[in-house]
């Protein structure tokens, strides 16, 4: 058997070159394709509940609270701007009565504040009273340290406005500490995806 032409060597060596970038192109060129070339775009995403973009800032309105050791209607105005105070808040907007809604999502939100371990001390727990209220035993008994603000007033529906009405009374919101509406959770979902959504936002925050 001969040796090879030197000519015959340098086309087996272009061969090779061309199939080795070729190995390495071809996953790029069809990757561009399909992002440019089609309406195609990958559907995972990283968080578990429904960003509202762009964030709502949150009016500063001084709403009374509701003191669930009274039997008094209200307590005195709260007068932090924003309302929730100036650290991370997770807010139920809902009846003071609390339906079976209420309670699954108000449990759902003493739980994952509780997973958070110490970083719990950075998230308020809220409930903006939108009718009837309040079953003050349950409340009291079952969630202590939970914040009830007021919202029947004035002042308070130009703030829960601002929170979506679709399947609101299974709705968990995030508010940051600038006062910022920023996601939504459904309470009926796995709680898992809510803890992990407020541990990144929390791991990410400078500040709160």
């Amino acid at each position: 058997m001969s040796a090879a032409t030197p000519s015959e060597l340098r086309a087996r060596n272009l061969r090779t070159l061309a199939a080795l970038a070729g190995l390495f192109l071809l996953p790029l060129v069809m990757a561009f394709f399909l992002y440019y070339g089609t309406g195609w775009r990958p559907s995972a995403h990283v968080n578990h509940g429904q960003l509202i973009t762009p964030a709502r800032p949150l009016p500063a309105v001084a709403l009374p609270r509701i003191d669930l050791q009274s039997t008094g209607a209200m307590g005195t105005p709260a007068a932090a701007a924003p309302p929730f105070g100036k650290g991370w808040a997770l807010v139920y907007v809902g009846a003071g009565d609390c339906d079976a809604s209420c309670r699954r999502a108000l449990y759902v939100m003493r739980q994952t504040r509780l997973g958070l371990n110490n970083d719990m001390t950075r998230v308020a727990r809220v409930l903006l009273v939108s009718g009837a209220c309040c079953d003050r035993e349950f409340l009291a008994h079952e969630h202590a340290g939970l914040q009830v603000l007021d919202a029947r007033a004035p002042d308070g529906q130009q703030l829960l406005a601002q929170f979506p009405r679709a399947n609101r009374e299974h709705a968990l919101f995030i508010v940051d500490p600038l006062g910022n509406l920023v996601m939504s959770y459904d309470a009926r979902e796995n709680p898992r995806g809510l803890l992990e959504d407020l541990k990144k936002l929390l791991a990410l925050s400078n500040i709160g």
